[in-house]
């Protein structure tokens, strides 16, 4: 999905989503395209967004006000949808950059998918498995290596989103769903010796949930399906990447019981 020429909009919940991890979510979409249009979107008046106020000004962001018109409800989510839908249709962009961990953006997000264009997600833990899901690819923001775990106190990459804590091979087989994705790419993918390309895999699992490796702890796609130790991989010549199930069997269309089994 990555093109440097891509045009993205990015969005942000400001009520949603924790200033500090600004410089990294536009580091990491850097890598995608260009953030040409940035608007943050919450009540400016309340306290709580007082650490939002400097990476305005530094990050180029446009802070959109929306005053709390009901006590306990805000207009924030109505605002960035309309607006949302304004630019999927009046601007000349490829993709969009929700930034929150409110379930609400989920049909906004379905939405702007249905017309083609790519959503790139980022929150924290809390966001809502349908909302992380309906995102072509979603990013944690929370949960990163201590120094302690990573022992580079001083090689820390603070413009990167650092790595989720690495999850086991035993949690990562008892994680049916991420099992079942997997099978099922490889069975569409797979030539006549049951081998297919990690590259379309993940293109094949991009279609149906948001599944990123490194929020499983790793940094590629190849690194996690090697870490679950239910699949075969290999490097080609070429340098390309292909894996196969070690059960050795057709999975089309089938759903495992246990990802172990």
């Amino acid at each position: 999905m990555e093109n440097a020429n891509h045009k993205i909009a990015m969005f942000i919940d400001a009520d949603n989503a924790p200033a500090k991890k600004i410089e990294k979510i536009i580091t990491e979409l850097a890598n995608y395209g260009v953030v040409s249009i940035r608007k943050a979107y919450g009540n400016w008046k309340s306290p709580a967004l007082k650490g939002w106020e400097e990476n305005l000004h530094e990050y180029a962001i446009q802070p959109i006000q929306q005053f709390d018109l009901i006590k306990g409800k805000n207009a924030t989510d109505m605002a960035m949808t309309i607006d949302a839908m304004d630019i999927l249709y009046t601007k000349n962009i490829d993709a969009f950059c929700i930034v929150s961990s409110d379930c609400d953006f989920t049909p906004l997000v379905m939405r702007i998918l249905s017309e083609g264009k790519i959503v790139y997600g980022f929150g924290e833990r809390k966001a809502p498995d349908p909302f992380v899901n309906a995102c072509s690819r979603f990013l944690y923001v929370d949960e990163e290596k201590s120094e302690k775990e990573t022992g580079q106190k001083d090689k820390i990459d603070k413009g990167k989103l650092t790595h989720s804590k690495k999850i086991s091979a035993k949690d990562l087989k008892s994680n049916t769903k991420l099992i079942n994705l997997l099978r099922v790419a490889i069975d569409s993918d797979q030539d006549d010796d049951e081998w297919a390309s990690v590259a379309r895999v993940g293109s094949i699992i991009s279609n149906q949930a948001s599944i990123d490796a490194r929020n499983y702890g790793y940094k590629k796609l190849g690194d996690l399906i090697k870490a679950i130790d239910l699949f075969e991989t290999k490097v080609l010549k070429n340098g390309q990447m292909v894996v196969r199930d070690k059960r050795g069997s057709s999975l089309m269309g089938d759903k495992v019981e246990s990802a172990e089994s």
